[in-house]
């Protein structure tokens, strides 16, 4: 590992710390209906909105009737993704007259997408026309990252109202978040990437002759655009098949800076906002702490894994599957950041990645992507761990459990961990299933354990809502394009039900004044115990299937076999 890579990390991180006190105050006022310096631009759209979709903004809802609309507004965007899939041969923005997709893919990306998944079992550059990428595709990007924030916004007034009935409006949190916090951002970005060489335009794609004498096909599309919002959106669907490993969508190491850093800014930025919304900056720094510690520990592993000497190869450090234009810390920094954040873009192959790094990738989805995670998917998943932390501790001390001053009782307890294992369950099912049958087993493109590992993987990453994938499996068969919708659209939803229905709880309870008996949720000892108690679920729940892909084959690796 070279000075240099220190220096790319200490940048990041800095960049990232800085930014996250900025912009999680931004989005607080946003959050809150206060008048920001993008009022006066975008003010007229917000207003517009309400106005054409019929939306009383100030009109609350109970948990009951946010949940309602959430689900509606998420079918309905199912439906016109995935419809457009299935008639764009028929439909405009269409050069190369892609013809429509199967009904099992269509199913699978529509969910994919709806949940903000952004799994893809197709190559998009040879299957999905520009209207599709953009009207369908790029759309779910924006509304499924609201749809997230939205969820977080009304388990955080459940937590800060007392004795109140309702928690928000759904369609007000939707709109807010998109056209002032996604919509801006997006632009900012995608003029930056524009500037880098990213692709966006409407062009058919142009054959050429490249120096060897062979003709060549060259992509096109309206790419930058839909590249920043899978960044800041935690996507991860890429516009071309390659995602962010191309030139196409990630050229120069300055655009991989800005997507990486796009990966993570907004869900740390939403720990600060947190903090505002509670009033207490203690609360929002803690788990900000957490969730980075969490995160650089498995960056630190990522980094000895990869420069291991490899005794198969002789060498450490090694390039395959990583791009040249970037190395290997860029590739690690990358994987455990996308991996966190319920991202899933790529800019080198996992599969490729030292079965260390491949194996932590894999860890820090079956956490539930609470490190950071989703844009206000990992708020609202890391409030459910921190129930959790707050009723254990509670039994170990005698004392009764309370957070921010509202007691935690069996109901809040019983959602919580329904919030927390449902995914789980949904991977270690789904790999079980698949492991042993033959529909499973015959799009694995290796044996052994790395063979486990992408099967494991793939149903890791549709439960926690990520979209990366080993690379090596082929998903596009009925039999994985259903199992995964499944997964996909279950691990997104029993998470969100339950989370709101503690909400609703929360909202009606009073707020009892801290005492000397209260346990202080701001402390080293707090995150300390946060910390324990996430590692120790994920490893008691996922280490002995993580035994049976990348650890064992470390240990083989190191006798010399491969797979």
């Amino acid at each position: 590992m070279k000075f240099s890579d220190v220096i790319q990390i200490v940048i990041f991180v800095g960049v990232l710390i800085a930014l996250t006190p900025l912009l999680g105050a931004f989005m607080y006022r946003v959050f809150e209906g206060q008048r920001t310096f993008l009022t006066p631009l975008l003010g007229w759209l917000e207003t517009l909105t309400y106005k054409v979709s019929g939306v009383q903004e100030r009109d609350e809802m109970s948990w009951k009737d946010y949940a309602i609309a959430l689900l509606w507004f998420n079918f309905f965007g199912f439906l016109v993704v995935f419809i457009l899939q299935m008639m764009q041969q028929s439909l405009p923005l269409n050069p190369q007259n892609f013809p429509g997709t199967s009904w099992h893919l269509a199913f699978n990306t529509a969910i994919s997408f709806m949940t903000n998944t952004n799994w893809q079992s197709y190559s998009g550059e040879n299957t999905m026309s520009y209207l599709t990428q953009m009207l369908g595709l790029t759309v779910q990007n924006f509304v499924s990252a609201a749809t997230g924030a939205a969820v977080f916004l009304a388990f955080a007034r459940g937590i800060v109202r007392r004795s109140a009935a309702t928690l928000g409006n759904f369609w007000a949190d939707l709109t807010r978040s998109t056209i002032y916090i996604l919509l801006p951002l997006s632009v900012v970005l995608t003029v930056l990437l524009i500037g880098q060489g990213v692709v966006q335009n409407f062009k058919a794609y142009p054959e050429v002759v490249t120096m060897a004498g062979t003709k060549q096909t060259i992509p096109m599309g309206p790419a930058a655009s839909q590249i920043a919002i899978k960044q800041l959106g935690t996507n991860g669907g890429g516009f071309f098949n390659a995602n962010s490993a191309t030139p196409m969508e990630n050229p120069t190491p300055f655009s991989n800076f800005l997507e990486m850093l796009a990966l993570l800014i907004i869900p740390a930025a939403l720990t600060y906002a947190y903090g505002r919304f509670v009033k207490s900056q203690r609360q929002g720094w803690t788990l900000f702490v957490v969730m980075f510690l969490v995160w650089f520990a498995g960056l630190a592993l990522s980094i000895y894994g990869e420069y291991l000497p490899n005794p198969i190869f002789h060498l450490s450090g090694m390039m395959e599957g990583k791009e040249t234009r970037f190395g290997v810390v860029n590739s690690v920094i990358w994987s455990t950041a996308t991996t966190v954040a319920s991202n899933g873009s790529v800019n080198a192959m996992h599969a490729s990645l030292s079965p260390i790094a491949g194996g932590v990738a894999m860890f820090n989805i079956m956490l539930g992507e609470v490190i950071f995670g989703g844009v206000g998917a990992g708020m609202y998943g890391m409030l459910l761990f921190v129930l959790l932390t707050v009723f254990l501790s509670g039994l170990m001390v005698g004392r009764s459990p309370e957070y921010m001053g509202k007691k935690i009782e069996a109901g809040e307890v019983q959602m919580a961990i329904l919030g927390i294992l449902g995914p789980c369950a949904m991977i270690l099912i789904g790999s079980a299933i698949s492991a042993v049958l033959p529909a499973g087993l015959s799009s694995l493109a290796n044996k052994g354990p790395h063979g486990f590992s992408e099967i494991l993987y793939a149903f890791t990453s549709a439960a926690g809502n990520n979209g990366s994938a080993f690379a090596g499996l082929n998903a596009n068969t009925p039999y994985y394009n259903i199992m995964l919708g499944i997964t996909m659209l279950v691990g997104r939803f029993v998470v969100i039900l339950p989370c709101l229905a503690i909400a609703g709880q929360l909202v009606k309870k009073k707020i009892s004044p801290p005492s000397a008996g209260t346990f202080a949720t701001d402390t080293p000892i707090f995150g300390f115990l946060l910390v324990g108690v996430i590692i120790i679920v994920g490893a008691l729940t996922f280490l002995p299937a993580l035994s049976l892909g990348p650890i064992v084959e470390h240990f083989l690796m190191l006798k010399g076999q491969t797979f």
